[in-house]
């Protein structure tokens, strides 16, 4: 058999293992944000929070256009106001998959044919999607309305100051993992993240604890780099740091965004 009739194959294969009668998938739209801008009706933790959104970009975020390469994948993500489309790239075989987030309507596209698929596989490519744009921008997601904030105290880290703030999210509009706790450590000095942390409960749950470096500004947006650690589950977030200092934790992989682009430039 010739490779491309065996890529032929594939594809169809592929399509039919994929289809379902419905051409996409919609999810609850996300994108509304809280009026920071009246902040006498802001959380002492929402304060911080806008602050540390200013810091690492503010309103160049309602406008933002970037692609980047994120383990070998294609990623981009533009922003207008409350709209957004979230785009991931990337080939298999002869075949460029384009799985497209659109205001919370999903669709997949191979080599620019529409393809359906089940719920259950929108689902997971959803929140694939979701989740590396929200670490790769953050912290502009901090400001949505299904998210929940707390201020848990200051502390310090390798000697340097920081405000401990805990995120949760509603059930409506959080999304697939709102059950998920974030911290984040927020210098006090620049206002921005350098350390963050969270706890989950799908495949049996888990602790991780990220380290930011590579931290770079790109027309006015700050983006990041993390180094990822594992804790055993049970550890409290609020005793990661440390454990971090006392280097008891375990690195199990990097969080590096590559090749970043401003869109708008071009």
């Amino acid at each position: 058999m010739s490779l491309k009739k065996f890529s032929l194959l594939c594809l169809i294969t592929f399509v039919i293992t994929s289809c379902k009668n419905e051409s996409n998938t919609t999810v609850v739209n996300t994108t509304t944000k809280l009026d920071t801008t009246k902040v006498s009706n802001l959380s002492n933790s929402q304060k911080i929070i806008a602050k540390t959104i200013a810091a690492h970009g503010g309103k160049l975020y309602n406008t933002a256009h970037y692609s980047f390469n994120f383990r070998g994948d294609t990623y981009i993500f533009k922003n207008e106001g409350n709209e957004y489309e979230y785009k991931k790239i990337y080939d298999k075989a002869e075949f460029t998959i384009t799985d497209a987030l659109k205001n919370g309507t999903f669709s997949r596209t191979i080599n620019n044919n529409a393809i359906n698929l089940t719920d259950e596989q929108a689902a997971k490519e959803i929140n694939n999607l979701n989740s590396v744009i929200y670490f790769a921008t953050l912290p502009h997601k901090l400001s949505d309305k299904a998210v929940n904030s707390k201020y848990i105290e200051s502390t310090t880290i390798k000697n340097k100051p920081y405000h401990v703030i805990e995120v949760t999210f509603n059930k409506n509009g959080g999304g697939e993992d709102y059950e998920d706790i974030f911290y984040y450590w927020i210098n006090t000095s620049t206002n921005k993240i350098d350390y963050l942390a969270y706890s989950y409960k799908v495949n049996k749950g888990g602790i991780r604890f990220r380290s930011a470096y590579n931290s770079r500004v790109i027309d006015g947006i700050t983006f990041q780099d993390y180094i990822n650690y594992k804790a055993e589950v049970g550890t409290h977030l609020k005793d990661l740091p440390k454990l971090y200092e006392a280097n008891k934790l375990e690195e199990v992989s990097r969080i590096q965004t590559k090749n970043i682009f401003n869109l708008n430039n071009q």
